[in-house]
């Protein structure tokens, strides 16, 4: 029975992670109450434990009188004398007793009791290994989806990632492998609950920390993420070495740097930029690729005012805002992004001005051009083009057609006739 469970102990160690003390207390408390319920003439008794000889002693625990008046918790001072020479009344004594053979409830209690204590010791484990590891990135399996969260299973241990979490456009299916962001461990009635986030701006910062070696050790800063997950991410870098380009070292040789952080986030775009402590700099620099004409900067309202060619208009702001979103986010400071024309004139009309102008037919005034001078609208529909042939068309005599027919065969040689059904199937 010892060599066995010297065995069990050691099986249950390795596969459930439970120390050696957790699994002799947690059998100990087995013992203790299966022993309860098949002593039952005793009111109280406790289990010790030997863990070098892995051996359990049951004890039976009463009070010290003069005279009993309840056998179940009360011992005569002569015969607990006889098992300690030392006792004196009003003393509790513990000896040493021995159960008669558990039952089938009595077994089952101990079962329970075993399997608990080891679940309970799973969590707390659970529990102390991830507290100390927010913000760290993890690597896990995805194992199902409930409830709309993401379960992974991370080191024998599962995790979730809840749906404000996610990114949007990521689906994910069982067995696939993936690295998230440990941002909160909870410890609930259930136990452990760990939270995992792919949205995180955070995640992005840890995932250039593994693939640049210069922003790992220092030489190079991230200052600013601004991030809207599964779409866009601007990433603004520094570097306090004068000899290394910040962002080229980040998006590496041919991109490869980059295209691994890219990869990772599911095809998500990311904009690598130079960080600058000047606003007007630094907003330039958000706002690529578009072509900025001028910056203004409001210090009391937070606002900063861009001016960009009327055709750059719509790549500065990019699809549905996002671009002068994400800038603005990066700098801190609200953008304004107007065209030069807006600023400085009228802008050009439009197709549907076009098409209303030329639906409603000519003013009868003559418009200006952008000379000055007047400019000549037609009106009237233009006439259908005769064909030359019509305009050069003579009177002919029937006698002068039938010579030039004639004058024309000759001239030309023998012609050669071919029928309808040697023609058949050709084109032309």
């Amino acid at each position: 029975m010892e060599s066995n469970l010297r065995v069990i102990l050691q099986q249950l160690e390795a596969e459930k992670n439970v120390d050696r003390e957790t699994l002799l207390e947690a059998i100990r408390s087995a013992i203790e109450s299966a022993a309860r319920k098949s002593m039952t003439h005793a009111a109280d008794v406790t289990v010790e434990v030997d863990p070098d000889k892995v051996e359990f002693r049951v004890f039976e625990i009463r009070k010290v009188v003069d005279e009993v008046t309840d056998p179940l918790t009360e011992i005569l001072l002569a015969e607990a004398q006889e098992l300690n020479p030392a006792v004196e009344l009003g003393n509790r004594i513990k000896f040493e007793t021995q159960p008669r053979d558990f039952g089938r409830i009595a077994a089952q209690t101990a079962k329970q009791v075993i399997i608990q204590k080891i679940k309970d010791a799973e969590r707390d484990n659970t529990y102390e290994e991830f507290k100390n590891r927010t913000g760290e990135v993890l690597t896990g399996v995805v194992k199902r989806q409930l409830h709309g969260n993401v379960v992974v299973m991370v080191d024998k241990a599962e995790a979730i990632i809840p749906p404000r979490e996610q990114a949007v456009r990521e689906n994910f299916r069982p067995g696939d492998r993936i690295r998230a962001l440990l941002i909160e461990v909870e410890k609930t009635p259930r136990g452990a609950q760990v939270v995992l986030s792919r949205s995180s701006p955070d995640l992005v910062r840890a995932l250039f920390e593994m693939e640049v070696p210069e922003i790992f050790d220092g030489t190079i800063d991230i200052k600013a993420i601004a991030r809207e997950a599964g779409s866009r991410t601007k990433v603004a870098v520094a570097s306090n070495d004068a000899n290394v380009d910040p962002v080229g070292a980040c998006v590496g040789m041919k991109g490869s740097r980059v295209r691994a952080v890219v990869e990772e986030l599911s095809g998500e775009k990311i904009d690598i930029v130079r960080w600058s402590d000047n606003p007007v700099e630094l907003c330039g620099h958000a706002l690529n690729p578009a072509d900025i004409l001028e910056i203004v900067l409001d210090e009391e309202n937070k606002t900063v005012l861009v001016t960009v060619p009327h055709d750059q208009l719509s790549l500065a702001i990019g699809k549905k805002g996002q671009n002068a979103r994400l800038a603005s986010r990066l700098i801190g400071w609200n953008i304004d992004i107007r065209s030069d024309i807006e600023l400085g004139g009228s802008a050009p009309p439009t197709a549907e001005e076009d098409s209303t102008a030329s639906e409603s037919g000519a003013s009868e005034e003559p418009a200006e051009d952008a000379a000055g001078g007047p400019q000549e609208v037609a009106v009237d529909a233009p006439e259908e083009p005769k064909s030359e042939l019509a305009e050069e068309a003579a009177p002919v005599d029937a006698v002068d057609a039938v010579d030039a027919v004639d004058d024309a065969a000759e001239s030309a040689g023998p012609v050669e006739v071919v029928t309808n059904s040697e023609n058949k199937g050709t084109e032309g």
